[in-house]
């Protein structure tokens, strides 16, 4: 099992920058790939891009493409997302989530971290 556990978010206005952070504990050898999802209130949970846990392949949504970077540190077992030119609708709860294979749904989930972007 794959314990996850994010932090980074908080209030930033728009055109701002924020970095979260998601940190994995656990079954590590495990993971596939690591992926940011987020949930605006009303709003279905939306895929906003992801890591593979080796080697540096990467894949974004349209809606953060060119503003959001995914990166990951492999001594420390964290991935961050960096965001930036944010927009009022990136305002969301962000969560990490983890697959162990291409084929599968991401099983493992950490408690999320809130992003709000002002005006």
């Amino acid at each position: 099992q794959v314990q996850l556990v994010e932090s980074g978010g908080g209030l930033v206005q728009a055109g701002g920058s924020l970095r979260l952070s998601c940190a994995a504990s656990g079954r590590t050898v495990s993971i596939y790939a690591m992926g940011w999802f987020r949930q605006a209130p009303g709003k279905e949970r939306e895929f906003v891009g992801r890591i593979r846990w080796s080697g540096d392949s990467t894949i974004y949504a349209d809606s953060v493409k060119g503003r959001f970077t995914i990166s990951r540190d492999n001594a420390k077992n964290t991935v961050y997302l960096q965001m930036n030119s944010q927009k009022p609708e990136d305002t969301a709860v962000y969560y990490c989530e983890t697959k162990k294979c291409y084929l599968v749904d991401y099983d493992s989930w950490g408690q999320g971290t809130q992003v709000t972007v002002s005006l």
